[in-house]
């Protein structure tokens, strides 16, 4: 007789039984989580996220208590938009609030108050004339101030060692503060958050470390003068916010499919405070970083991008009552003959695009090939030391690149004292003071040509080497600059023509002698759509996003026309936009929505095991043992096991979860008496019977195994299986053939089978 027999009078099977069940009838701890780095399964989350629903609906009807709980579970959607919207505007509000301040603190200081920017200092001051806006006793420049000499070699030499050394020590403490505190809070953020919106985890990316350093450096690196810009980086801002949030609800903190659905939102109201354009925000989220957006999320993701841009019309960063620093306001309407200079803006956004993405792509590969990666700090050091160097000199490209696109953008009215709005007047003429006839370009203007065309080399080359560096930058704004700088030449070249030339037959029916016919900030508009268009690849959002940012309602035809010119136009030399390009350069597991995949090969070429690779570790239903699962975790680092009827047949009948597995047996040896190395693992709907009272107590592991795994069979073409990850967020699909388990595909097979279709390194893809 075995040792330590039950004497209840209770078989050892049945009491056995007994405890199983109350041991299964308890929740598994921690099991919805996954790994670092891994994908996560979007269908099981949701079917999870269903279940839950389904429990909480089914409660409300038992008590006014649990109506009240189901009531609050409804509302904290609203509410985690509610914050991370009120979150999103007060960051961004405080960023461009320093970033003004911080760029002119490289100029000069105001006496009055140091933590006056330039504008508000002299807006403060009742010394400042109308005619001389931007100069007041108040405000002195450096040389001024330690000299007493603002004019001559001496104060000019001053004003421009200082500049380079304030933006020297912005940039140092920006790239050091990353390094130490925040290696996540460099770059865009744009193609990390598409990465992780489509499913995948990188855990700490959205922290709230991030979220400071990142704010905190963004600022800094705006301030130096380096070629990027805050638009990109405030997306990640306000992800990090979404993400913080998230963790005060459990729908969303144990959910990772709905947490996504709250980080698109988030993403829309990053956009709606970079740009002031609320709608434009949604559909940027929509259509350039969102993967699964249902209707839920775009009402949820509408009142998100409200709430921040009511916060930040409340602060009142720019202090002109708007919420962006770009509004315009056109007297002319556009011509149809001007189509043609719009389409060729167009045609020039869609190839400064195609330079940009080949250029940085390949500057950023030797970063991370060569030596040159292993010194970020002296990299950032050095592009900063050279930009500000060239810069200074320049007066289009020592202010901020903000001031410049909004200088760029604006019409020539009666009191603008702009150098390009330095036109000869003729006396003769009397005209409204708002209706400024087209006239003939003075000095001015030729010498704001020469330094916009010098400019506009200098940005081309110095973006190209600025993205990518180890801090936070953003390509919005570069972009706009380059295509601005572009657009308004091109327009000023095109009014000198109508108005020299007014009786060609293009302009006959268009201008009349004495009359406004040519808008050159209209073309500098149409520029900065056509280079943002060319990089990024957005058409629609980017259309709303520039008619919310300047106010130019009238114009959506000229924008659409330059927009979908430049798409066209970059598409041709290669579909991928710079936010794809740098997710394929770091390897990230994303499968586009917008890549076709047009080879014919089927499922058997794509799935593992291939014929040289040792057989599918598999668990069989009813015959392996506590111990063989822990050897089989420990050998492997595979997310997944497939079970199946026994290894002769192969039959299958589920797949479990690395995870879940290893938490329930841990689980299981902590609390449930008997559970030894040698027990066996049952995954069958019966009750394990035992046949003696010695034999240790099986484990039955049935809850945990999902019994509806999705399948294929080995002759389904590749071109399905990946429509199918795509549209259903898979992590992996099994193969089988009349019911016999064949072999895995998983998210990775597919992106490397991808790339090796299109004869690239299929090992570039790093990740699980």
């Amino acid at each position: 007789m075995c040792e330590g027999a039950s004497s209840t009078g209770a078989t050892p099977s049945e009491e056995m039984n007994g405890n199983l069940m109350d041991f299964l009838d308890e929740p598994f701890p921690d099991v919805s989580t996954y790994e670092d780095f891994h994908t996560i399964d979007w269908l099981r989350e949701k079917s999870r996220d269903t279940d839950r629903h389904r429990k909480i609906t089914t409660k409300s009807k038992e008590s006014y208590w649990e109506l009240i709980k189901s009531l609050l579970d409804a509302w904290s959607g609203w509410v985690v938009m509610l914050l991370i919207g009120m979150l999103t505007g007060t960051l961004a509000g405080v960023i461009d609030l320093a970033v003004d301040w911080m760029t002119d603190l490289k100029e000069g200081v105001c006496l009055s108050a140091f933590y006056y920017s330039h504008e508000q200092c002299c807006w403060t001051s009742n010394e400042t004339t109308f005619d001389d806006r931007d100069k007041c006793p108040q405000w002195q420049k450096w040389a001024e101030l330690m000299t007493g000499h603002s004019e001559g070699a001496g104060a000019y030499v001053l004003n421009y060692f200082l500049y380079v050394l304030w933006a020297l020590l912005f940039s140092f403490l920006a790239v050091s503060l990353v390094r130490v505190f925040a290696p996540y809070a460099c770059g865009s953020g744009i193609p990390e958050i598409k990465t992780i919106l489509s499913g995948f985890i990188i855990r700490g990316y959205l922290g709230k470390w991030t979220l400071l350093i990142k704010t905190v450096t963004l600022v800094l690196a705006v301030s130096s003068g380096l070629s990027l810009g805050k638009e990109g980086p405030l997306v990640h801002v306000a992800c990090c916010c979404g993400n913080l949030f998230c963790s005060l609800f459990s729908k969303y903190s144990k959910n990772e499919g709905k947490r996504r659905e709250v980080l698109s939102a988030a993403a829309a109201a990053g956009v709606s405070v970079a740009f002031g354009a609320p709608i434009g925000g949604v559909l940027f989220s929509l259509e350039e970083v969102s993967y699964y957006f249902p209707l839920k999320t775009l009402w949820r993701s509408f009142f998100a991008a409200l709430v921040a841009a009511f916060t930040l019309r409340a602060i009142n960063p720019f202090g002109n009552s708007r919420l962006v620093l770009f509004y315009v306001e056109y007297h002319t309407p556009w011509y149809m003959a001007e189509l043609v200079p719009f389409i060729l803006l167009g045609v020039f956004g869609g190839l400064w695009g195609t330079l940009f993405i080949r250029g940085n792509i390949a500057w950023c590969r030797r970063r991370k090939t060569t030596l040159l990666g292993k010194y970020p700090v002296l990299e950032v050091i050095v592009i900063t030391g050279i930009t500000a160097v060239l810069a200074f000199p320049n007066p289009y490209t020592r202010r901020s690149t903000s001031e410049l696109i909004s200088e760029l953008f604006n019409d020539c009215g009666a009191l603008e004292s702009s150098q390009l709005c330095d036109y000869v007047n003729n006396p003769n003429m009397s005209r409204p003071v708002d209706d400024i006839p087209d006239r003939p370009a003075g000095p001015g203007v030729y010498s704001a040509l020469w330094q916009l065309a010098l400019a506009l080399i200098f940005k081309i080359v110095i973006t190209i080497f600025t993205f990518g560096m180890k801090i936070p930058s953003g390509l919005f704004i570069p972009s706009m600059a380059v295509g601005a700088i572009a657009g308004r030449i091109v327009g000023i070249a095109v009014e000198q023509m109508a108005y020299h030339h007014h009786d060609w037959i293009i302009f006959k029916n268009w201008c009349r002698p004495g009359a406004d016919c040519v808008t050159p900030g209209l073309y500098a508009m149409v520029g900065a759509a056509a280079c943002l268009g060319g990089v990024t690849r957005m058409t629609v959002s980017l259309v709303v996003i520039m008619f919310e940012l300047t106010g130019g309602l009238e114009y959506i035809v000229p924008l659409m026309a330059a927009a979908v010119t430049s798409k066209w136009v970059a598409d041709a030399f290669g579909k991928e936009g710079i936010y794809e390009s740098h997710i394929q350069l770091n390897g990230y597991p994303y499968l586009d929505v917008r890549d076709e995949f047009t080879h014919r090969t089927l499922a058997t070429d794509v799935m593992r095991p291939r014929r040289s690779e040792p057989p599918l570790a598999v668990l069989t239903q009813d015959s392996t043992t506590v111990e063989d699962v822990e050897t089989l975790i420990k050998d492997t680092d595979y997310n997944g096991f497939p079970v199946v009827v026994s290894r002769e047949s192969e039959r299958l009948i589920g797949f479990v979860q690395r995870r879940e597995l290893t938490v329930a047996i841990k689980t299981a040896r902590q609390k449930q008496d008997g559970v030894v190395s040698s027990s066996v693992v049952y995954f069958t709907e019966d009750n394990p019977q035992v046949a003696e009272a010695c034999d240790p107590q099986p484990l039955k592991l049935r809850r945990i195994l999902n019994l509806s795994p999705f399948t294929v069979t080995d002759h389904t073409p590749m071109e399905t299986v990946v429509d199918i990850f795509r549209k259903l967020g898979l992590r992996q699909c099994l193969v089988t053939r009349s019911g016999r388990l064949l072999g895995i595909i998983t998210k990775k097979d597919v992106l490397r089978h991808m790339a090796q279709m299109m004869n690239q390194d299929p090992e570039s893809i790093m990740f699980n």
